[in-house]
């Protein structure tokens, strides 16, 4: 069977390049290995079923497309790399989740519409639905019928969507928090203390930037997801493999490379010290219980 049969009868409608499969394994395979160490290094336990969950998912989805590049007629590897490369980018959302609501609790929780607790929670509980729905449609789809593949992709364009919309509300109040932040204009809650307003230092900057370009690597993989679903398994965008190459797995690997660098590990470390009369800080850590307090994350 020449290589054109291949391309035309495979099940990605092409066959997945070797070299660039092998590319993305390595580069999944360091960061993980890096988050894995860095979230030890500093006992940022909340990394290892967000980030490194990640990685760890990615490298089993490109190594099925690797596995498909030598084989490409196996349903096996290409059934792998559906599933794990729809759900990988979820538990990466859920860092940006949890990492804003730390740095919600740093610079001043006054300046933020949800305390962190509740910032935290509600988006958490988006990404675990965003999560089950995603895996839920790709075991559907793996199903030997036509129909399934139908069905399993309907409900897998249903939970992206409903991740997109989870993120774009994510970005929406993160930087509502980060204008009123600026401008100084806390929301003004009814026997709320006064908190010190935190101070933006070098590393709050350099996180801040990262934060802000995970974000925009995850959406722009977001919107491309919704895209090729939406247009179908036989669609022009799904039998395209660069843009899967580019807008999913260069996305999801810039992000997860972004938070390597921008680590909050050394970026958080050590936590503020709030000055204030002891009445003050009485008050303001029964905030805690409301989700407005700085421990509450």
């Amino acid at each position: 069977m020449t290589r054109q049969d291949l391309d035309r009868y495979s099940r990605y409608h092409y066959v997945p390049t070797e070299w660039v499969t092998i590319v993305f394994v390595v580069l999944f395979s360091i960061s993980t290995i890096l988050h894995l160490g860095q979230a030890i290094r500093w006992r940022i336990w909340w990394l290892f079923p967000t980030a490194v969950l990640c990685g760890l998912l990615e490298v089993a989805g490109w190594s099925g497309r690797l596995w498909s590049s030598l084989n490409v007629d196996l349903r096996s590897p290409f059934m792998l790399q559906i599933i794990t490369t729809i759900i990988a980018p979820t538990p990466l959302v859920a860092a940006n989740f949890v990492l804003l609501g730390h740095i919600i609790r740093r610079l001043g929780p006054r300046y933020s519409r949800l305390g962190p607790r509740l910032y935290t929670t509600i988006f958490l509980t988006c990404d675990i639905v965003a999560l089950l729905v995603q895996g839920g449609g790709g075991g559907i789809a793996s199903g030997n019928s036509n129909s399934d593949a139908r069905v399993g992709g309907h409900i897998m364009l249903g939970g992206i969507i409903f991740q997109l919309v989870a993120i774009i509300c994510y970005a929406a109040l993160a930087a509502e928090f980060l204008l009123r932040y600026v401008q100084d204009k806390p929301f003004k809650r009814r026997n709320a203390p006064d908190q010190p307003r935190g101070r933006t230092d070098k590393h709050m900057k350099i996180l801040l930037g990262g934060m802000s370009l995970m974000t925009f690597f995850i959406l722009i993989r977001s919107i491309y997801r919704t895209i090729e679903l939406a247009d179908g398994w036989n669609g022009k965008v799904n039998s395209t493999q660069v843009y899967f190459n580019v807008f999913d797995g260069a996305m999801v690997t810039l992000a997860m490379y972004t938070l390597n660098v921008c680590h909050p590990g050394y970026l958080l470390h050590p936590e503020p010290k709030f000055k204030g009369d002891s009445k003050n800080l009485s008050a303001y850590a029964s905030e805690e219980q409301k989700g407005y307090a700085p421990n509450s994350v």
